[in-house]
C-alpha cells in the first residue's frame, strides 16, 4: 500500500505542478496578451514544427546507433532496429512513469538480444554521464554567450517586480525546509541500505553495470563513430529546439544566445517535471522573452514566446507518442514470436 502511495505521489505531484503552472502562467496574462497567444497558435507555420519533428526523430536514430558501440566491448552485437524502437520504446514509458524509460529499454534489450539487464542498463546509464557532459558544455556556451546581458535580466526582473507592489519579508522559508527534507530523504535511504541487504546488493548490481557501460565508453572499438553519434544527437537537439523559433516571425529574431538559454531551460523543465507538461513552455517563454522587446502592459512573458513554447513541446510530444507507441507494439510484438 504504502510502496503504491509513493508510486503515485511520483507521478501525481509533478503533473500537478505542470498543471499549477499552465494556469498560472495563462491567468498572469493580460486579457490582451491571451488574444496574442491564441492570436501566435493560428499563425504558426507547421512546416517548420514538421522539420523540427525531423530532427528531433534523427537524434534518436542516432541515439540508437551509439548505444550499440557501448554493447560491442561486452560481447553483444544488437540489431540497430532493436536498439531503435528499445530506445523510443524508454522515451514512450517515460512519458507514463519517472525513470520507467531507461529500466523498459534494458528490459527490452534483454528479451530481444539477451543482453544482461545490468549490463544493458549500466550502458544507459554512461549514457546519460556522456549526455549530462555535454549538457554542461551547451550550459557553459549558453552563460558565456549572455554575459553581456545580465544587466537587461536585472532591469525586467525589477520592472516586474516594480509592478507587483512591495514583497513582504517574513516570506516562508523554503530553502531551510528543502534542505531538511534532502538530509532526511538521505538519512532513510542510509538506514534502507544498512537494514536491508537485497537492497544493498541491488544497489551495488546497479553500480557494477554503471561501472562496465563507463568502461565500455573508453574501450569501445569506434570511439570516432561514438564521438561522432554523440556530437550529432546534441546538435539535433540544438536544430530541433532552434526550427521551432522560425514557426512565428516574432520568434524567428531570437538571437543564438537566446535559443541556446531556452534550450537550457526547457531541459530543466522537463526534468523537473514528468515530461515537462507546463514547465517547459513556462521556462522557455520566461527566458527567450527576455530577447525580444518588452511585453506591452508589462510582464515579463511575451505571448509569441509562450506560444512558441508550447509548439515544440506538442510536436515533440506527439512525435514521442506516435512513433514511442509504434515502437513498443512492433518490439514486443516481435519479442513474442519463437
Amino acid at each position: 500500500m504504502k510502496r503504491s502511495l509513493v508510486a503515485a505521489l511520483k507521478v501525481l505531484v509533478p503533473v500537478a505542478l505542470g498543471i499549477w503552472l499552465i494556469f498560472y502562467f495563462y491567468n498572469a496574462l493580460s486579457q490582451e496578451h491571451k488574444l496574442q497567444l491564441f492570436d501566435a497558435f493560428g499563425r504558426a507555420e507547421l512546416g517548420w514544427l514538421a522539420l523540427s519533428v525531423v530532427f528531433g526523430w534523427l537524434s534518436h536514430m542516432s541515439r540508437a546507433w551509439r548505444w550499440r558501440y557501448l554493447l560491442l566491448p561486452m560481447g553483444y552485437t544488437p540489431r540497430f532496429w532493436t536498439c531503435y524502437h528499445a530506445v523510443m520504446s524508454g522515451y514512450f514509458m517515460n512519458m507514463l512513469l519517472p525513470r520507467a524509460g531507461e529500466a523498459s529499454r534494458a528490459a527490452l534489450l534483454y528479451r530481444r538480444e539477451k543482453v544482461p539487464f545490468v549490463k544493458g542498463f549500466g550502458t544507459i546509464m554512461a549514457e546519460r554521464a556522456v549526455d549530462l557532459v555535454l549538457l554542461g558544455l551547451l550550459f557553459a556556451a549558453a552563460m558565456w554567450l549572455q554575459w553581456d546581458m545580465r544587466e537587461m535580466y536585472q532591469e525586467r526582473i525589477a520592472s516586474f517586480r516594480a509592478g507587483q507592489g512591495e514583497e513582504p519579508t517574513d516570506g516562508f522559508p523554503w530553502g531551510w525546509v528543502i534542505m531538511g527534507v534532502a538530509l532526511i530523504g538521505v538519512a532513510v535511504g542510509g538506514y534502507l541500505l544498512l537494514q536491508r541487504p537485497a537492497l544493498r546488493a541491488r544497489l551495488m548490481d546497479t553500480l557494477r553495470g554503471f561501472g562496465e557501460g563507463l568502461r565500455s565508453v573508453l574501450h569501445t572499438p569506434k570511439p570516432v563513430a561514438f564521438i561522432l553519434h554523440t556530437l550529432a544527437i546534441w546538435v539535433l537537439y540544438v536544430l530541433m529546439f532552434a526550427v521551432g523559433f522560425l514557426c512565428l516571425p516574432a520568434t524567428a529574431e531570437v538571437p543564438l544566445a537566446g535559443i541556446l538559454a531556452g534550450f537550457i531551460a526547457g531541459a530543466i523543465g522537463i526534468v523537473l517535471v514528468q515530461g515537462g507538461i507546463g514547465v517547459y513552455p513556462a521556462f522557455v517563454a520566461l527566458i527567450v522573452s527576455i530577447y525580444m522587446a518588452p511585453p506591452e502592459g508589462g510582464g515579463l512573458l511575451r505571448p509569441e514566446a509562450l506560444a512558441m513554447g508550447w509548439l515544440i513541446w506538442v510536436a515533440q510530444t506527439l512525435m514521442i507518442i506516435v512513433l514511442g507507441g509504434l515502437s513498443l507494439l512492433l518490439i514486443s510484438r516481435s519479442s513474442e514470436t519463437p
